[in-house]
C-alpha cells in the first residue's frame, strides 16, 4: 500500500525543506511541491488559475499514485482551508493508499523570525510576513495532525513526521 504524505502549513513554516528531507528518508519516494504549479509570471490568482492549479496538482498526484516505481509520495502546499484538502482528496485515486494529512504549525514569534530571515536574504518580500502570520489561526480547525515546528530543525520535523507515520 502506498503512503501519501500531505504536508500543509503557512508560508515560511519549513514545509518544503522538511519534505525534501523526508523524501530522502522514505524508500521509493517522490516529492511534489504544490508551489511548482503556481510558478508563473505574472503571478495571477483568479478563478481560472486556481482551477488550473488544482487540476494540475491532482493530475500529477494521480500519475504518481499509479506509477509502480513509488511507494511513498510526499506533497506539500499551503493548505490553510479544509476545502483545499477535501478538494484534493476527492479527486485522488487514493482508495488503496494510506493518506497522512499533516499541518506544520509554529508560534508567531518563531514564524516572524523565520520570515524576516527570508526577507533579509531576498527570498521573500516583506508583505508576506503579516499574511502568513494571519493564516496561523486557520490551521487549528483543520482535520489534520498538527506538528509544532517552532523549536525544530527541518531534519527534526521530518523525523517527527516519520515517528508518527511509519
Amino acid at each position: 500500500m502506498k503512503n501519501i504524505y500531505m504536508v500543509g502549513g503557512t508560508m515560511g513554516v519549513g514545509k518544503t525543506t522538511a519534505c525534501q528531507i523526508l523524501k530522502t528518508k522514505l524508500a521509493n519516494c517522490v516529492f511534489l511541491d504544490g508551489d511548482w504549479c503556481w510558478d508563473m509570471n505574472p503571478f495571477q490568482v483568479t478563478p481560472e488559475t486556481k482551477k488550473m492549479v488544482m487540476e494540475n496538482i491532482c493530475f500529477l498526484l494521480n500519475q504518481l499514485i499509479h506509477c509502480s516505481a513509488y511507494d511513498n509520495i510526499v506533497f506539500c502546499w499551503v493548505m490553510h482551508e479544509q476545502s483545499i484538502i477535501d478538494g484534493l482528496l476527492s479527486k485522488l485515486d487514493a482508495d488503496e493508499c494510506t493518506v497522512h494529512c499533516i499541518s506544520l504549525i509554529c508560534q508567531e514569534a518563531s514564524l516572524r523570525k523565520r520570515l524576516e530571515r527570508d526577507v533579509e536574504a531576498g527570498i521573500r518580500s516583506g508583505e508576506i510576513i503579516e499574511r502568513s502570520i494571519g493564516r496561523l489561526c486557520l490551521y487549528g480547525g483543520l482535520e489534520t495532525e498538527k506538528i509544532d515546528v517552532s523549536g525544530l530543525t527541518p531534519e527534526q520535523t521530518a523525523e517527527e513526521i516519520l515517528k508518527n507515520h511509519s
